[in-house]
């Protein structure tokens, strides 16, 4: 049995101390989440209402404070930060970006603020990793991985769901991967999960009730919220994105000012509709539940998309990810509320459609279509919705993708001023493989020594044409059969790029047997 390498064995094991670190940090932000709301907009005196207004504004303007003026490198919602440590920055992330997001995403959040703490844990996770990575001297090839790692038992830890973690990381922050940096993923995430599960229960993020499909025709109700899942999520970061632009134009004094702003507009809603304030996570748990009639689901979703885009908008600090899931949330159980009332089959209750909205929305905004469909899943612990999830979640990813060709986040890299690259964007862009640049080989060459088959990339023909001028290209089927040939002109040709003339002539006459 072939021994595992120490620098993967090293590797691995840090892995670990990642996610045990990344889970103590993540159970500590949420105690401190859930203290400070406990005495600001969870108050239950008289006059709880005036703190309840007030605690969103002065909670954005303490952590906008906070950002701006002690902890810089904590900005933004955390996902991009951890994307340029990625691919600028070989794996850096500042020790004191993880304070940072603490104090200010508890504060924030803590107060009431329409944003969610998910994304922040995922940057804090990455810091985590960077300062370990470094502490055991990992190489340079190894600490620019070492950040995916971090996010991903970070935001495991956050959801209290190790896939969810593994593949967001995997489908939005690297676009490629190996087998080890995969393994250190999982096991990071893993390692997250169960220290948060022996601090704080073993109890999933929400209670979903068992979920039934009474019909098949219910899939047609599923795909209808699909639809308007990628209409409102279309239409939800074309509007972050021209708040963006409004806030840019303000003067510089105003921008200070703004998450405050926003904070009172959030508590002058949450006087009224409570549940809209801070993520948001028992009011999704109530609508699990059939808490709320149809009416008041619409109500609450409009509601959050009307917070969010303001706090989000002024620059308050928090993460997107709960939004996104109360707001799929609430539309999915409306409209299907709304439905029932009208559609001549049988319906399951508005519940299940609670649980299938949530990933609706998730999977337009974030356009990570596999982590909301496992996401579900992973909450829900049924094979059955897998179905009626895959229909809403793809219809929701590509209606939004029609509506806003910009992924979320590479629009907001952009607003910030840095090209990171997205994801999606890789997987949209075709690879190049030997088929697509051999050419039908010299009478009597052979298959001897180093050779190419059809289905290789063609980074793979250009490694050994550096010693070999000319490589034969066999099948699979019968190695020993030449079906073709490739020279360096043939991989120009490929590429488009140009070349002397004579030059395929040249290299495949010195091909010939002499």
């Amino acid at each position: 049995m072939p021994m595992v390498p120490a620098e993967t064995r090293r590797s691995l094991a840090t892995a670990i101390l990642i996610g045990i670190f990344s889970g103590l940090l993540v159970v500590c932000f949420h105690i401190t989440i859930d203290f400070i709301a406990f005495v600001s907009v969870a108050a239950t005196w008289d006059f709880a209402w005036v703190l309840r207004l007030l605690a969103p504004a002065v909670g954005a303007l303490v952590a906008t404070y906070l950002v701006r003026h002690t902890f810089p490198e904590a900005r933004g919602s955390g996902v991009n930060q951890t994307k340029a440590a990625l691919y600028i920055r070989d794996g850096y992330v500042a020790p004191s970006s993880v304070v940072g997001k603490f104090a200010a995403c508890s504060i924030s959040l803590g107060s009431g603020n329409s944003l969610g703490p998910e994304d922040p844990a995922l940057q804090m996770g990455a810091g985590v990793a960077s300062t370990l990575g470094r502490r055991v001297g990992l190489t340079r090839d190894q600490m620019r991985t070492i950040a995916p790692v971090g996010a991903a038992s970070g935001i495991a830890a956050a959801f209290n769901t190790p896939i969810t973690g593994v593949l967001f990381v995997l489908e939005e922050v690297i676009a490629a991967w190996s087998a080890v940096v995969v393994g250190s993923i999982v096991l990071a995430a893993v390692s997250a999960v169960v220290v948060v599960r022996w601090f704080l229960g073993s109890q999933p993020l929400f209670r979903t009730p068992p979920f039934e499909l009474r019909h098949p025709s219910e899939l047609l109700p599923y795909a209808v919220i699909g639809i308007l899942g990628g209409l409102l999520s279309g239409v939800f970061i074309k509007g972050i994105e021209a708040l963006h632009e409004k806030v840019e134009q303000l003067p510089k004094r105003w921008s200070f000012f703004l998450p405050g702003i926003a904070g009172l507009a959030v508590g002058v809603i949450g006087v009224w509709l409570p549940e809209v304030l801070g993520p948001g996570y028992e009011s999704m748990d109530g609508a699990l539940h059939g808490r709320f009639v149809w009416q008041m689901l619409l109500i609450l979703g409009v509601a959050k998309i009307v917070a969010t885009l303001l706090c989000f908008g002024a620059g308050t600090p928090g993460g997107m990810f709960a939004p996104t899931l109360f707001i799929g949330a609430m539309i999915g159980g409306g409209v299907a509320g709304l439905m029932r009332l009208y559609w001549p089959f049988p319906m399951s209750a508005v519940d299940s459609y609670v649980l299938a909205g949530m990933g609706t929305f998730f999977a337009g905004v974030f356009r990570a279509p596999m982590t909301s469909i496992f996401m579900v899943f992973e909450l829900s612990a049924s094979y059955v919705i897998i179905l009626p999830v895959m229909i809403s979640n793809t219809l929701a990813y590509f209606v939004s993708r029609a509506l806003q060709p910009v992924p979320f986040f590479t629009m907001l890299a952009r607003d910030e001023g840095v090209d990171l690259p997205s994801a999606e964007e890789y997987r949209n862009v075709s690879l190049l493989r030997v088929e697509d640049a051999m050419q039908p080989p010299v009478e009597g060459m052979a298959a001897s020594g180093p050779r190419l088959y059809p289905d290789l990339p063609l980074d793979t023909a250009m490694r050994l044409l550096g010693t070999h001028p000319v490589l034969p290209v066999a099948s699979r089927a019968e190695p020993s059969s030449v079906i073709g040939m490739v020279t360096l002109a043939d991989i120009h040709r490929a590429y488009g790029i140009s070349r002397p003339p004579g030059t395929v002539e040249t290299v495949a006459q010195a091909a010939r047997p002499q």
